[in-house]
């Protein structure tokens, strides 16, 4: 009963042999010994257990305990802690997943500019007599009228997105 007693409220405590054996200043031997019941601990070190494992010494001494779902629990947080350091993870991947991908966008969006400034708007001196580039100057001018309208506020936005996702320190 009191070696029952000893490893059932060692366990509920979450403690190893090894822990409760150094609490107590006795070797582990000697707390694996009283679990199996070839031993009994004398007067002072009941005591001792008593106040290591926080219980009375009526209650080691008495009724069988029950071992409690303390080991249950503390399988349960630590799993539930794996999971949430999997969702960080996860969070912070795709954060700067996405961070890395506005910081394409706003580069592709100066590139841009940078080549439609270079070549000077080519539909202002574009031939449109010809029908088959007068489609292809059509084409251009309404991707250059588009951009010019759009990118600023792309860009901004863009920006705005880079300077959110940036990673905190």
């Amino acid at each position: 009963m009191l070696n029952e007693n000893i490893k059932a409220i060692r366990k509920s405590r979450g403690l190893s042999q090894q822990e409760l054996a150094v609490k107590i200043n006795v070797v582990r031997q000697t707390v694996s010994k009283w679990e199996q019941g070839l031993s009994v601990p004398d007067s002072d070190l009941l005591i001792a257990l008593s106040e290591a494992l926080e219980t009375p010494v009526s209650t080691l001494l008495g009724e069988t305990v029950t071992e409690s779902k303390a080991d249950e629990v503390k399988a349960l947080s630590e799993k539930l802690e794996v999971i949430n350091l999997q969702f960080a993870r996860r969070k912070a991947l795709r954060r700067a997943t996405v961070h890395w991908l506005l910081i394409v966008v706003c580069a592709g969006i100066l590139a841009v500019t940078a080549v439609l400034a270079m070549v000077n708007s080519p539909y202002l001196g574009w031939d449109y007599s010809a029908p088959e580039t007068a489609v292809m100057g059509v084409a251009i001018h309404a991707f250059e009228w588009a951009f010019v309208r759009l990118a600023p506020l792309a860009l901004i936005a863009a920006l705005v997105g880079v300077f959110l996702t940036r990673k905190k320190a």
